[in-house]
């Protein structure tokens, strides 16, 4: 199983944007996590396709792009169009979960499917070998810096183990409190996939991806 770090741009400086991106990049980061919040489904506001646009030409990481916003069956096309590789949703953002993976499908970006804390893990069981990567929010989802809800790992251990049922290596990503102090246990818990913002831009971008890089590498 390949593990892969997603620095979130949600904590980056974004008057030296252009050269955190490259330090995580040149430290082994392949994704790079793009927060959307529409002030709907969470209370904050991020960005939206105008931003990834514009940053999709000077990037050569898979953007991993995160839809905190209702019914994002709305917007699949014009994020394909504006650059997104990944494009997950969440389970508890849609009236048509099954639809709008179809369409993200339909429109060549891979598929994601988030839960949010409140949100059992069983609820995932039926989109097992549908979708190229599950996401288990270790946070409530529309803030950075806040602290890992420890009891989220209990899912990703459950989750894993459904997948392992099954045969299948999906990958599974885990959003929220993740730091070099404590991404071990995510990773011990089935997760292959760390999302980590504060974790990676504040401070040194590129010293920090390389941290958090050496100790994924020991899991592979």
């Amino acid at each position: 199983m390949e593990y892969k770090l997603s620095p979130s741009i949600l904590s980056a400086d974004f008057c030296n944007l252009e050269e955190g991106i490259r330090q995580t990049e040149e430290n082994g980061a392949v994704y790079l996590h793009f927060d959307v919040m529409d002030g709907v489904f969470v209370p904050s506001i991020s960005f939206g396709m105008p931003v990834l646009a514009s940053i999709k030409p000077a990037v050569k990481q898979v953007i991993d792009t995160h839809l905190m916003i209702t019914e994002p069956i709305r917007y699949v096309e014009a994020f394909a169009e504006a650059g997104a590789d990944i494009l997950t949703i969440h389970y508890e953002a849609c009236k048509d979960i099954r639809a709008t993976l179809d369409k993200i499908k339909a429109c060549g970006m891979k598929t994601g499917l988030a839960i949010s804390p409140d949100t059992p893990v069983e609820v995932l069981k039926e989109f097992l070998g549908e979708v190229d990567m599950f996401l288990v929010m270790t946070v409530h989802p529309g803030f950075g810096g806040q602290k890992l809800i420890s009891e989220m790992l209990d899912k990703v251990r459950t989750l894993r183990a459904m997948l392992n049922e099954r045969g299948l290596e999906t990958d599974i990503q885990v959003d929220g409190g993740i730091y070099a102090f404590n991404v071990k246990e995510a990773l011990d818990a089935g997760a292959n996939v760390i999302v980590a913002g504060s974790a990676v831009f504040k401070g040194n971008a590129g010293e920090n991806t390389r941290e958090l890089m050496e100790i994924l590498k020991n899991y592979e």
